[in-house]
């Protein structure tokens, strides 16, 4: 009997969360909108200040987006759930922008059916902010790297997040681009591990990773690109911290939600049957030259890896997501036309923990074929983990944003 297909889980994270509302082509109004009051207590004079357009002003979808300080971009439906909650409170997500400029003309032909820019046939959503007198654009794409291409060969396809990267910083203008959102963690939890012979820290859930590095780590459809494994670094910005101590105690304001439980194995047939001890979670930050190797990446994939507490990424790289390094090539093909780059910084959230990678997954001999993917039970944890507290971790990568630009 033919198996079902499952659903990609690199999908199952970007669209966890998703409502109707998101698949409107035009904003909604914030009357008929809910969002959550996480009642973080800012220090005075420097909460986020959203900017609503005024009556008859709001820009259309194929409008430019306006100019701004600093460019932040984000990602999932939780990851954007987050950002507009912390950074544009009173204007749920729902209530941004909607943004498809040149996308009938250049992108649609370049997005595989089913994508999901090309199931709402738009590039991303937008809105306005100011921090401390600093203006930001904050946008959620709907450009994904593992989601849109268009096989050009064996182990080449198009990218169109590329042209979107480069688009929006022609028209925001911004002296710094951040990329923010969930990714898995590589450096162990619980315990200290050698990187680079340097003595890094445990990586827990809902910490915060922010670096200035990015690696490609392309290994299916991009795997014979010339980038599959270039590394890039922004070497131009110092990461600020003045605003980091105040940013750990907002941080504790939800440290209760990153409680995990108490775990066991699925039936009593099990040797251990009964659940282990959980574990309380404190998020803090995890920076780049303080508390693992300066520059150390970010790594960016073409399909669903992550940390396990046997491959070693730790290694290679500061956490798993897919589509930061694409920022860092946009940036330096602008040094190489000449032209002015803005400096660029990655924010990644430990949405979930380095997986035990003593777990089976799809590799485990004896696994039927039909089975691997159900089966994978490394996968399985790493999901359940973005689908508990990826919205919680988010805060907390929302919260760094804050302080990077305050």
């Amino acid at each position: 009997m033919p198996q079902p297909l499952l659903p990609d889980p690199a999908r199952k994270i970007i669209d966890f969360g998703m409502t109707p509302e998101d698949l409107s082509p035009v904003p909604l109004a914030p009357a008929f909108m809910l969002q959550a009051d996480l009642g973080l207590p800012w220090p005075a004079g420097e909460a986020p200040d959203p900017q609503p357009w005024g009556a008859g002003e709001a820009p259309g979808p194929l409008d430019p987006l306006p100019e701004a300080d600093v460019l932040v971009v984000t990602w999932t439906v939780a990851e954007h759930e987050a950002v507009a909650d912390v950074l544009t409170p009173g204007h749920p997500r729902n209530t941004w922008a909607r943004y498809a400029r040149r996308y009938n003309e250049h992108y649609d032909a370049l997005i595989r059916d089913r994508a999901p820019a090309k199931n709402v046939r738009r590039l991303g959503s937008y809105f306005r902010t100011n921090i401390a007198g600093t203006s930001l654009l904050l946008m959620k794409s709907e450009l994904h790297l593992n989601q849109d291409g268009i096989s050009t060969g064996d182990g080449k396809a198009t990218l169109p997040v590329r042209d979107f990267f480069r688009q929006m910083i022609e028209e925001v203008k911004p002296r710094l681009v951040i990329t923010v959102g969930t990714a898995g963690a590589t450096f162990p939890p619980g315990t200290d591990s050698d990187v680079g012979g340097m003595t890094c820290p445990p990586h827990e859930l809902g910490d915060v990773i922010i670096t200035r590095g990015a690696k490609f780590r392309l290994q299916r459809e991009f795997a014979n690109e010339d980038f599959a494994h270039q590394a890039y670094r922004c070497e131009s910005f110092t990461i600020p911290q003045a605003r980091l101590e105040k940013a750990k105690d907002l941080l504790q304001h939800h440290a209760t939600k990153l409680a995990e439980p108490a775990f066991g194995p699925p039936t009593t047939k099990y040797a251990q049957s009964s659940p282990q001890a959980g574990f309380d979670n404190t998020p803090d930050f995890k920076i780049d030259g303080v508390d693992f190797p300066e520059f150390h990446p970010i790594l960016t994939t073409d399909f669903f890896e992550f940390g396990n507490s046997v491959n070693g990424l730790e290694h290679e790289g500061a956490g798993v997501e897919m589509g930061d390094a694409v920022l860092g090539m946009v940036v330096e093909d602008m040094k190489a036309e000449g032209l002015e780059a803005p400096d660029w910084l990655v924010i990644r959230n430990a949405s979930d923990p380095q997986i035990n990678g003593e777990l089976p997954n799809r590799e485990t001999p004896g696994v039927p074929p039909q089975l691997r993917r159900a089966l994978d039970m490394q996968a399985h944890w790493a999901v359940w983990y973005y689908e508990t507290y990826g919205y919680w971790t988010s805060v907390s990568s929302a919260i760094a944003v804050w302080a990077m630009v305050a």
